[in-house]
């Protein structure tokens, strides 16, 4: 029988169940992630929109206002991991579905932008700092997007997933982001951030559906051992 040459997910290889004192540690790590990707995105939403309006940049002004929408989700995760709901299975699953509603957002908005700047063929004028912006986002949210889906794995926790997952796409704009910024900047290729653009939205639409159904997390398994069984979970993976 061949290896599989896929990565494993959460489903294919589930964590050694957790004590509630180990459960709280990570889950404190992972509330803490957040809190670091929310400064992050505080920053980068301003230094963005700041840019976009200096140098009249669609795209920049855009990435803005997505880390508005991103910094949503590191809220939801903190609030996720606060107070009594670290150990709840309905806390979770609303969590779950919260950050994966955020793809739903970050797809047309994705599109729409694209389609605009292909339609109007708008020229923004060169950016350095939106350039410089782009690097550090393309360099730290991955770091985010590794660390907390390590953690997710560990604790079986969805929403954790699905803000990782976020983190990464975010690191796939601004990477689009910086394309199109130095294509513009060194050849006048305006088109190309446009472009990079639309395939991202695809990719937002399967993360998010992803991220909704929960796929290859067994929560209730870690929250059972961690803290009191959910009464609405009689298999231990829900």
């Amino acid at each position: 029988m061949s290896t599989p040459t896929t990565l494993p997910s959460l489903a294919q290889a589930p964590a050694p169940r957790l004590d509630r004192a180990t459960y709280r540690r990570l889950a404190e790590r992972a509330k803490l992630l957040s809190w670091l990707s929310l400064a992050w995105m505080t920053v980068e939403g301003a230094v963005a929109i700041l840019a976009g309006v200096i140098a009249s940049s669609i795209a920049l002004v855009g990435f803005g206002l997505d880390s508005a929408i991103e910094g949503f989700a590191s809220v939801v995760i903190v609030w996720r991991f606060s107070g009594r709901r670290m150990f709840s299975h309905v806390a979770e699953t609303r969590a779950q579905k919260l950050v994966a509603i955020q793809f739903f957002f970050l797809a047309p908005y994705a599109a729409v932008e694209s389609i605009r700047s292909l339609a109007g063929g708008e020229h923004a004028d060169v950016s350095w700092l939106g350039i410089g912006l782009a690097i550090g986002s393309v360099i730290v949210m991955p770091v985010l997007a590794v660390a907390k889906q390590r953690i997710a794995e560990q604790i079986g926790s969805a929403a954790t997933k699905g803000e990782g997952r976020q983190n990464m796409l975010c690191a796939y704009l601004a990477a689009a982001l910086l394309v199109g910024l130095l294509g513009n900047a060194l050849f006048g290729a305006w088109w190309l951030d446009p472009v990079v653009g639309l395939l991202i939205a695809g990719l937002a639409v399967k993360e998010g559906l992803e991220a909704w159904r929960g796929e290859g997390c067994c929560v209730a398994d870690q929250l059972a051992a961690a803290g009191p069984p959910a009464p609405d979970c009689p298999d231990d993976c829900c």
